[in-house]
């Protein structure tokens, strides 16, 4: 028991706290501050194992207790100048020609971090009193201003960085592996030295780097421009791009990356965009003419990062499709009305495509594949004409093989065109004598198809550019409830055929016809479908 009590009492000993003095004089200070400095030294050595950090706070806190932070924090800043002027600069100058100097210079940023890390706590009540209220820089900070002033910005140090860092990044582009995590923490070195900005990394190493940078890719574009097509100037310029971001992901500052990326966009992309794109044997044109998908949308995708970029990419875009649609509605004594149109059609067709799968439904393009087409399909006169017989034609027998939707889907694509004429009252005319015509002759597929026809053409043009066309259309009807009136009228008389060249049969009958000839003359030629030959022949004389 009085082993434990004294081990006890022991114990207790050791953790009692002395009282601070009520006063201190100047022998007692100097004291006080040599210990305190030689424990700063120790740190700065790495051997601070046997250091009591409780005690040295305490001193360090009776010191600002007593007025004597001045003294303190001058101290501080004397030490740690020494010993980076006459240990640690040395050090890093006598690596300057080896092999090894960005490792020094960064195991000697490392130590002096680590080492005013635990300074700062030693000096905690210094940072939180005598730094506030006298508004210097606290003890951390004190210590990356130090570093920088005495060991960065002196014998040329910061200069030999910058070109073994810019070296390494060199290498790297070229294939070589480099110690990047080397890089990284001499980035960081750069950006901590600013203490409250990107100074010091901007000036020392970003700006440097972002001008060889730029003049690198500059001398690489040109052998890429001189060996490869277009498509393949492209995927290299993305292959850059994407290198370029992931190395400054890596290990550069977070800002940089995309200044990185700007500078190879004005030189990869936007300095050339006029020759990729027009390139004689590669560019646009042959890319649209083989229908090449994807080498387009990688191109769009790659225009798309530089401002105007997508306008030459349309200009060139806008060239081609009006040669071809030049071309398209040139007249041709081979081509029938039908295949003008088809023709046409399969155009709009490859080109509703590339704006789909190649340039990313982008509004600026659909509207310059719409100028194009109205432009050229109105260079010829016969347009209206013959997208009216187009349609006559599917209308009457082309699209007995289709189903409801299928057909639909090809009288929608007949009114794309027709929303380019110019003269739609051209086509207006047209399309009301064919439609006349099949309806005379009942060469209409189906009434449904006629009245959607109708429908479409009356949502595109208003109710006034239809309303012939449902009056037609409502005459057809009555007609053909007048014809079977008229059928059921002679079914009913077929007794008196015998006599149909004479007598009250030929008189009723004609009698009959005339309330049509009274409402149209036209209507006429629906009745004579049944009636018979002599009837026929006197309907021909009474007319």
């Amino acid at each position: 028991m009085s082993g434990v009590r004294s081990q006890a009492s022991g114990s207790s000993s050791r953790m009692r706290i002395r009282n601070f003095p009520a006063a201190m004089d100047e022998k007692y200070v100097t004291q006080v501050w040599e210990m305190l400095k030689k424990a700063i030294q120790e740190i700065q050595r790495k051997n601070n194992s046997g250091l009591s950090f409780e005690e040295l706070y305490r001193n360090a806190y009776t010191m600002v207790l007593h007025k004597y932070g001045e003294r303190l924090y001058t101290g501080l800043k004397q030490v740690v100048e020494d010993h980076l002027r006459n240990y640690v600069r040395v050090k890093i100058v006598e690596s300057l020609d080896s092999g090894n100097f960005l490792e020094v210079m960064n195991e000697a940023w490392s130590d002096h971090t680590t080492a005013m890390v635990m300074i700062r706590d030693i000096l905690m009540y210094m940072d939180r009193v005598y730094v506030e209220q006298n508004k210097v820089e606290q003890v951390f900070h004190l210590g990356l201003a130090i570093f920088r002033d005495h060991v960065l910005y002196q014998d040329f140090i910061h200069l030999h960085l910058r070109t073994t860092i810019l070296s390494l990044i060199q290498q790297e582009r070229r294939g070589a592996v480099v110690n990047w995590t080397g890089i990284k923490s001499a980035c960081q070195m750069l950006v901590a030295l600013g203490i409250h900005s990107h100074d010091v990394y901007v000036d020392e190493f970003e700006t440097p780097f972002l001008v060889s940078t730029a003049e690198y890719y500059r001398c690489l574009s040109m052998c890429f421009l001189v060996s490869n097509s277009a498509s393949l100037y492209v995927k290299k310029v993305e292959q850059c791009i994407r290198e370029e971001s992931e190395r400054a992901k890596r290990y550069l500052d977070p800002q940089t990356e995309s200044k990185v990326l700007d500078v190879l966009e004005n030189v990869l992309i936007k300095d050339h965009m006029h020759t990729v794109v027009n390139m004689e044997h590669s560019g646009v044109h042959v890319m649209l003419s083989n229908d090449k998908f994807d080498q387009l949308a990688s191109l769009y995708g790659l225009l798309q990062r530089v401002e105007n970029g997508l306008n030459v990419m349309a200009d060139a875009m806008s060239r081609y499709l009006h040669q071809t649609g030049v071309a398209t509605v040139r007249e041709d004594c081979e081509r029938t009305p039908v295949v003008f149109v088809e023709d046409l059609l399969e155009l709009k067709e490859r080109f509703d495509e590339f704006l789909l799968m190649s340039f990313q439904r982008d509004k600026m393009f659909k509207n310059r594949i719409q100028t194009e087409f109205e432009k050229f399909i109105n260079l010829n006169k016969n347009s209206p004409e013959y997208l009216s017989l187009y349609m006559d034609e599917k209308l009457r027998k082309g699209l007995k093989s289709e189903n409801d939707e299928n057909a639909e889907k090809l009288l929608d694509k007949a009114m794309v065109l027709f929303r380019f004429l110019q003269e739609k009252d051209v086509f207006e005319k047209y399309y009301k004598q064919h439609m006349a015509r099949r309806l005379l002759l009942d060469k209409s597929i189906s009434d449904d198809m006629e009245r959607m026809m109708i429908s479409k053409l009356k949502t595109e043009c208003g109710c006034h550019f239809t309303l012939k066309l449902e009056n037609m259309f409502r005459d057809k009807e009555l007609w053909a409830t007048q014809a079977t009136s008229f059928k059921e009228y002679r079914e009913n008389n077929v007794r008196n055929s015998r006599e149909a060249n004479s007598g009250s049969g030929v008189s009723a009958m004609l009698s009959y016809l005339s309330l049509f000839l009274e409402r149209d003359v036209t209507l006429s030629f629906i009745v004579l479908r049944t009636c018979t030959a002599s009837a026929f022949y006197l309907l021909q004389v009474l007319l």
